[in-house]
């Protein structure tokens, strides 16, 4: 039933933003698209890179969903949150990373396809993911989790990593 639940919510919510989306932003579009001159060193370079760049995120979204099930005893979503506040692994850093792993794996799509639509569609999920976090997130996990995410989120950045790690308490 776990894994259901881990399943359901990527299927809902990850999936949708850096498959579905883009697909369907490429695939729809009236506007034409750019893309890379085929055969060129740009179509190359931007292929390499974004490789180099989708491979990271999705590790880094993969460890978060990890950490949501086996810290956290929850999953990504939304309608079913971490029972504990998660403050391992890159959550030590930053308070987000697997928003960042999410942007990094449409950073990487824009790149690999030399795709501006999703290059846009990253900015809007960014910023619709920035609003979500200040109205929703954050207040309610001020609300579930109390003094402790007072104290990680006075001490962790919402987006920007700290270099050294937090060592505060541990929820």
């Amino acid at each position: 039933m776990i894994v259901l639940r881990h399943l359901l919510s990527i299927l809902l919510l990850p999936f949708v933003v850096v498959v579905l989306v883009p697909r369907w932003l490429v695939e729809s579009s009236s506007v034409a698209d750019s893309h890379w001159p085929d055969g060129s060193t740009l179509e190359t370079g931007g292929r390499v890179l974004g490789l180099l760049v989708f491979g990271p995120g999705l590790a880094l979204f993969a460890w978060c969903v990890l950490l949501f099930a086996r810290v956290g005893r929850g999953t990504l979503a939304p309608w079913d949150p971490t029972q504990r506040l998660v403050a391992v692994g890159p959550y030590r850093h930053v308070r987000n990373p697997m928003i960042t792993g999410v942007a990094a794996m449409l950073a990487g799509e824009a790149l690999l396809h030399g795709s501006r639509l999703i290059a846009a569609w990253l900015g809007i999920f960014a910023l619709l993911n920035h609003t979500y976090f200040i109205v929703v997130e954050e207040p309610g996990l001020a609300r579930r989790f109390g003094a402790s995410y007072q104290e990680y989120k006075a001490a962790v950045p919402r987006w920007l990593p700290r270099l050294a790690p937090w060592t505060g308490g541990r929820a």
